[in-house]
């Protein structure tokens, strides 16, 4: 990891004296979608200003893991080569429901914030989904985890008032099976929601670990433009003093 990307991040989310704080599981979706002439968009929207964590910056949807996100298990399951990149280094021990707890989260916040359902539609079934996919059962959607693939991984750096350990995922946007009218969600958590290019996303106010996923992202569609599964992902993490960049 470059020393200017050290003191870029420094700058972008500077350090207090705040205790140790372990990070907390998050997860965020990066939703594609690609023209016919090959031009890739991806929909980020604009954190309210109420916010007191990056307030006014364009952000992909996603958040927290919450507890309920590990007890919904009537989902169509990962591919078995991103289940397996998602469960490596977990640091709260890994079992299956936690490991599917990553994408429900994501999913779930995307629904939430950007008012989209991915999923698939299962017409004449009776769907058993628990805390924060009432929607999706109403509509007849069951979340879909197989088009999901890993782009990356991030932790926070300590020494901030909020720490968490993101799993970056995208998926296609053939795999929205629904949408709300409003093009938002319905927390309100995210405004302006629109599908931009990549150099147009660049050009939006950005937290810094934002725009390393971006240049991430553009240069694994120059060599890899279908999103193998098996493709190997970034993984950001702070150690003795410094930020350390490896690969999963």
């Amino acid at each position: 990891m470059s020393g200017s990307f050290e003191k870029q991040l420094a700058k972008d989310e500077k350090a207090g004296d705040y205790p140790y704080i372990r990070p907390k599981d998050a997860a965020t979706l990066l939703v594609l979608d690609r023209d016919s002439g090959g031009t890739v968009r991806l929909l980020m929207g604009r954190r309210h200003m109420r916010h007191t964590f990056m307030p006014g910056k364009f952000v992909f949807p996603g958040g927290r893991v919450d507890p309920s996100d590990s007890r919904i298990a009537n989902v169509i399951p990962y591919h078995p080569d991103v289940e397996a990149r998602l469960s490596k280094g977990l640091k709260n021990g890994k079992s299956v429901a936690r490991v599917r707890a990553f994408a429900l989260a994501a999913i779930r916040e995307t629904y939430e914030e950007a008012g989209l359902f991915v999923g698939r539609k299962t017409p004449g079934s009776e769907l058993r989904l628990g805390t924060g996919f009432e929607a999706f059962k109403e509509r007849g959607i069951q979340p879909d985890l197989g088009g999901l693939r890993m782009v990356a991984r991030a932790i926070t750096p300590p020494q901030r008032p909020r720490r968490f350990d993101t799993r970056f995922l995208a998926v296609w946007s053939d795999a929205i099976a629904d949408q709300l009218p409003e093009g938002t969600g319905p927390s309100g958590e995210l405004e302006d929601c629109a599908w931009l290019t990549l150099d147009e996303a660049r050009e939006k106010e950005l937290p810094l670990i934002t725009t390393k996923i971006l240049a991430d992202l553009e240069e694994r569609l120059s060599r890899d433009p279908d999103l193998s599964p098996a493709t190997e992902i970034p993984y950001y993490f702070f150690r003795k003093g410094s930020f350390v960049r490896e690969v999963i």
